[in-house]
């Protein structure tokens, strides 16, 4: 494993890191399907025993259910792991979602965050997306107050744009951002990437393979679950689906040129942005995080990413 700093003063972190959306169980409005555990246990175990130190998780994630299996699955071993969750998104009795980044609200989701995942500080706490009752200054105030208290070590922000990590910064240091970004979602490369490397901004790529697009196992008539989110998104049904499988038998092809799979293309082409420090893979089992590992030792030349950025811009 190979390990960068986040951003100018963050700490050292795997460039490969351990996304836990998807063991957070069914239930609620972005499930990924049924989860099992032990299963979702057995992964972080596999992933510390590769060297992965970066654990990417959120409050909303199965409604606290993946913060609550991330804890238990790292028990003894916290100390080796740079812990990421994120606030701002809250949830009523009847599991129904919004967006807050009132001052108050995010001391109090800070308190149920460490309370589930059984510790006394986060390492990155970010605000989950803008918020749409309090402005960013006020939100930064709060996340300033955290590190304060000794609850936070690092400010991090996930799907903000520029403004709003120049309104953040004019209050703090933002440590990390995390965008989506992917061969097939490459809009952050035009302007967002390059304001965070120029700001000192550390940069955690989310959904690298595309929420799976990207893993090689789709096809034509790939369905998902009725609660699986992905069966109510356009870019993994009907015609969404074919144009992307056609891109990613393509892409395939490319990976298989340079002994890679996919997946791993994939991660590598993401790690090859000067602005990352990390690509966060979606886990569901082992063998999602230990598959991908061999990208963190993959360097694409310039040839070959003209090649991908050409599939991805058709």
């Amino acid at each position: 494993m190979k390990y960068r700093k986040l951003g100018k003063r963050g700490p050292e972190i795997s460039v490969i890191g351990f996304g836990s959306w998807a063991i957070d169980g069914s239930g609620w409005a972005s499930a990924w399907g049924e989860q099992d555990d032990a299963l979702s246990i057995e992964s972080v175990r596999a992933a510390l025993d590769a060297g992965v130190t970066f654990y990417d998780t959120a409050a909303v994630y199965g409604l606290g259910h993946s913060e609550e299996v991330l804890g238990k699955a790292l028990g003894s071993d916290r100390p080796n792991a740079i812990v990421a969750t994120k606030c701002g998104l809250v949830w009523d009795e009847a599991g129904a979602i919004t967006r807050s980044g009132v001052y108050e609200s995010i001391l109090r989701e800070a308190e149920a965050s460490l309370r589930r995942l059984g510790t006394d500080y986060i390492d990155l706490y970010q605000m989950h997306w803008p918020a749409e009752d309090a402005p960013q200054e006020e939100t930064m105030r709060a996340l300033e107050k955290l590190v304060q208290d000794g609850k936070v070590r690092y400010i991090g922000v996930s799907n903000y744009n520029i403004e709003q990590l120049e309104r953040s910064l004019a209050v703090a240091h933002v440590d990390s951002l995390q965008p989506p970004y992917s061969i097939l979602r490459p809009a952050v490369e035009a302007q967002l990437l390059p304001f965070c490397q120029h700001k000192g901004i550390g940069v955690v790529a989310y959904s690298p393979l595309t929420s799976g697009l990207l893993s090689g196992n789709y096809t034509y008539d790939t369905k998902f679950s009725d609660d699986d989110w992905r069966s109510r998104n356009k870019a993994h049904t009907g015609e969404g689906l074919r144009q992307n499988v056609d891109k990613a038998e393509r892409l395939k092809a490319i990976a298989e040129r340079h002994g890679l799979t996919l997946p791993q293309l994939a991660v590598a082409y993401v790690l090859a942005h000067p602005a990352l420090t990390s690509a966060i893979v979606g886990v569901r089992k082992p063998s999602h995080i230990t598959s991908v590992l061999p990208a963190a030792d993959v360097t694409l030349d310039d040839a070959t990413l003209v090649e991908i950025r050409g599939i991805a811009a058709e």
